[in-house]
């Protein structure tokens, strides 16, 4: 009886939690179907498709949107790339200063955005450097290595480097060793690290409120119109954008088990 009433009460808080946390996109995606009656899509008026016949009505919007990937696109892969090197070359080797390395890779995802964003802020202005695409592109990738380092790192906790000795012993060269045999089981965790950089980018509002230029990325964008008005053309866009990272999250889904499964045949 105490574990039943325990499973219950357990499924019970997890259902709570879920709603809690999906709430909010629920309703960005049923207010995307929207007719406002105004400039404010606030108040559910009627359900129309019209405004997801022309998503891209609202030129400003779209502008901001197709900024905001290539900032992202651009800054995941230098992430990615860096984070990566960084977890294989702490988790591998043991140095001098390693327990530093770790302590600078978590300082950053510890300090309140406000104080990155207005140091970078600083940096720049003492620099003379010209906000815009460039100092976005800096201020993302520096926060996102960290998250793809500590990511990565977790992927490749508990990995048995000695197969790399074993490529070695049979001829492999140290760099065919890496990419035949250990990159592919790290891969995965790049994968996931990647897509959570590239998430992180396209939704970062304060940092990128201190380092932008004249241009503004979707989430400045949806800010500062939004004292202006709230066209149903934003839910459009973000359900877009969270279908298009559901469909990407399933097919790295599927492709994992799909390899999982077929190391386990040969095996």
């Amino acid at each position: 009886m105490r574990r039943s009433w325990g499973r219950t009460l357990l499924t019970g808080y997890a259902v709570i939690g879920f709603l809690y946390l999906f709430t909010p996109i629920f309703f960005i995606i049923a207010f995307s179907f929207n007719k406002p009656k105004g400039r404010f899509n606030l108040v559910w008026q009627e359900f129309t498709l019209d405004n997801w016949a022309d998503p891209f009505a609202n030129q400003e919007l779209t502008d901001a949107m197709l900024y905001s990937l290539r900032i992202a696109s651009f800054s995941t892969v230098v992430a990615t790339i860096l984070g990566s090197l960084i977890a294989i070359a702490v988790s591998r080797y043991r140095f001098k200063g390693g327990a530093v390395v770790d302590l600078l890779l978590v300082l950053p995802l510890t300090t309140p955005e406000i104080v990155l964003g207005a140091s970078l802020a600083t940096l720049f202005l003492d620099w003379g450097v010209d906000k815009g695409a460039i100092t976005i592109w800096i201020a993302h990738v520096m926060f996102s290595v960290s998250f793809v380092a500590l990511t990565v790192k977790a992927r490749i906790r508990g990995f048995d480097w000695s197969l790399e000795d074993a490529a070695a012993d049979l001829g492999a060269s140290p760099m065919r060793a890496f990419w035949t045999v250990t990159f592919p089981l790290i891969l995965p965790g790049i994968v996931a690290a990647a897509l959570l950089s590239f998430a992180i980018s396209l939704d970062d509002f304060i940092i990128t409120f201190f380092t932008a230029g004249s241009r503004n990325t979707f989430p400045l964008q949806v800010f500062g119109g939004s004292r202006n008005g709230t066209p149903p053309q934003i839910n459009v866009l973000a359900t877009m954008v969270l279908l298009v990272t559901i469909g990407i999250i399933g097919l790295s889904a599927l492709w994992t088990a799909r390899r999982e499964r077929s190391q386990a045949g040969s095996a």
